[in-house]
């Protein structure tokens, strides 16, 4: 008799899939416990806006801020308002930024007025820009680099 080859009855045992590295935990994605830098004004009237970072943007800051500043009651700083306010704007917008935003506060007869450039990792404002400030009316001035982009200000007497 030849010899038969024998087929098994049942299908030859295959090796088990690998198994998956243990994968480390995933990140917490919450933001509840995350600090955000934010610029806070309190315990008095403030207005703020938002605009597109383009030429145009400093003129219509501008007229956003002496509309409130009218509203408030003060009328007699229109010049050096609107002069600080476009120059605080056309800085924040030569960041690169995409939008600038302009807050606008007042207390004792004092106005402040910041420009947000919401571009981050930037040094400080050139050194021009302060004195020019300071020649425009503001009182006081600054610039300070954060999280969320090249603040400058100025404070101005109403």
């Amino acid at each position: 008799m030849a010899a038969v080859e024998h087929t098994p009855d049942y299908p030859p045992k295959t090796p088990p899939p690998p198994k998956r590295p243990i994968s480390p935990p995933r990140p917490e994605t919450s933001l509840a416990g995350t600090p955000r830098v934010r610029m806070q004004v309190r315990n008095r009237r403030a207005a703020n806006w938002s605009l597109e970072a383009a030429p145009w943007s400093a003129k219509k800051a501008c007229a956003h801020v002496l509309e409130r500043l009218h509203e408030w009651g003060y009328r007699e700083a229109d010049a050096a308002a609107a002069g600080l306010t476009e120059l605080l704007v056309r800085t924040a917008v030569a960041d690169g930024g995409r939008r600038v935003s302009v807050h606008l506060a007042d207390q004792n007869r004092q106005a402040l007025i910041v420009a947000l450039s919401h571009r981050p990792g930037l040094a400080a404002a050139d050194t021009a820009v302060l004195p020019a400030l300071t020649r425009l009316g503001a009182v006081s001035c600054g610039t300070d680099s954060a999280d969320d982009g090249r603040r400058l200000w100025a404070v101005l007497d109403l």
